[in-house]
């Protein structure tokens, strides 16, 4: 029996730790590096993700994880001018391939979240996108195959001790999982659920006007779902989620968060944010503090006099409520989804602020028929799965 011994487990104190099958040998190598066991959480969770979008979309995918959640997960729909500034692409001097543009919209929608992340690819990882992720803080990556060039660029990171994982792509687990909870193993089926375009047929809203590219990103706010910590939302838009809200016990405060992520995300396509004047040396996370701060409720805190100085030439003038409520008023075409049902028509009323039109959830709440109305009021589409998707 092949394993991989781990440095600990979730913390120092935990030892010993190591990874294992019984009577097989493990589907992953370890290309370099030493992986922890977060690490490999994140490893092997992210890499069922972008599989299913791959087989859902017939898109490369790729996800950014943290503590064994998503935070970005996207297809390879290729990226706008604006886009490729926000997530700070638009400068460089080589092609993105349809993977990068997938985890450049992975890791660009919430970029604070997504520093010292756990990458997963769908496919070969291409020079392309290991030139991308080479600025970036993180903690390692796990894909199918690498190229060559691409093996060497990632295995230059962390001083030669970035972890780089490849994973046997036909492998497929047993049915059944276990794990351990105080001693006593916990069995259930794999949630083996397929999603993909058929999963939005049952439409229960007067507009009933799905298309394939609602479709298309209900599908990646669903898988997305599939592997992130319950109770949990997902904003998508243009084939890549912009907003998750995991592990929340209230299901208003998971779409309460997920909406305000989703709103950074278009905030930072506002004029005043892409003009911020930036000091020239000030690099990515001080230049994403910054706007995280500046399109804030604590924007005073980047804006009083002896801070602004060491990020920007000049002081910014202030991004008022005001104006910050009428550019999200020009938000649209959002699509949500939801791990389980929403049991009152509050959330609905939260994500109509965040521009959404398209919306899948289980269905089966005792007001449902008031989460319905709530969605025809604001002309919105839903669609009940009829299966939650929760993940612990």
């Amino acid at each position: 029996m092949q394993e991989i011994e781990l440095k600990y487990g979730c913390n120092p104190n935990q030892k010993p730790s190591r990874i294992f099958i019984e009577g097989r040998d493990l589907p992953v190598k370890v290309l370099n590096g030493r992986p922890g066991y977060i690490n490999f959480l994140d490893a092997l969770n992210g890499w069922q993700l972008v599989k299913e979008l791959k087989i859902a979309t017939g898109l490369p995918a790729a996800t950014s994880f943290k503590h064994v959640s998503p935070a970005g997960a996207a297809v390879g729909v290729p990226l706008s001018d604006v886009e490729k500034k926000i997530y700070w692409v638009d400068d460089l001097d080589f092609e993105l391939s349809p993977l990068a543009n997938a985890y450049a919209r992975a890791r660009g929608a919430d970029r604070m979240s997504s520093f010292g992340d756990f990458i997963s690819l769908s496919d070969t990882c291409d020079v392309s996108t290991a030139k991308l992720i080479k600025p970036e803080v993180s903690d390692g990556i796990i894909a199918p195959g690498y190229e060559p060039e691409a093996l060497e660029i990632l295995k230059g990171k962390k001083k030669g001790a970035y972890a780089i994982i490849e994973i046997d792509p036909s492998y497929v687990p047993e049915p059944l999982e276990r794990k351990q909870v105080f001693g006593i193993t916990f069995e259930q089926g794999r949630n083996e659920l397929s999603i993909g375009p058929d999963f939005f047929s049952d439409v229960v809203t007067k507009n009933k006007d799905l298309p394939d590219e609602a479709k298309r990103d209900l599908a990646v706010s669903m898988i997305t779902l599939k592997y992130t910590q319950s109770n949990s939302v997902c904003f998508v838009k243009g084939g890549q989620a912009i907003g998750i809200g995991a592990g929340q016990q209230s299901r208003v405060h998971c779409t309460r968060l997920a909406g305000s992520k989703a709103d950074n995300w278009y905030l930072r396509q506002s004029e005043k944010v892409l003009n911020l004047p930036f000091k020239e040396g000030v690099k990515r996370p001080e230049r994403d503090n910054a706007i995280d701060y500046y399109i804030g409720a604590d924007d005073e805190d980047i804006l009083k006099d002896g801070v602004w100085q060491t990020v920007f030439s000049k002081k910014p003038e202030r991004f008022t409520a005001e104006e910050k409520r009428a550019w999200l008023d020009t938000m649209s075409g959002v699509s949500l989804g939801s791990d389980a049902f929403f049991p009152f028509a509050d959330n609905i009323d939260r994500a109509a602020k965040s521009g959404v039109k398209y919306v899948a959830e289980p269905g089966g709440s005792v007001r449902d028929d008031l989460v319905i109305k709530a969605c025809d009021d604001y002309g919105m589409v839903m669609a009940f799965t009829g299966i939650r998707l929760f993940h612990h």
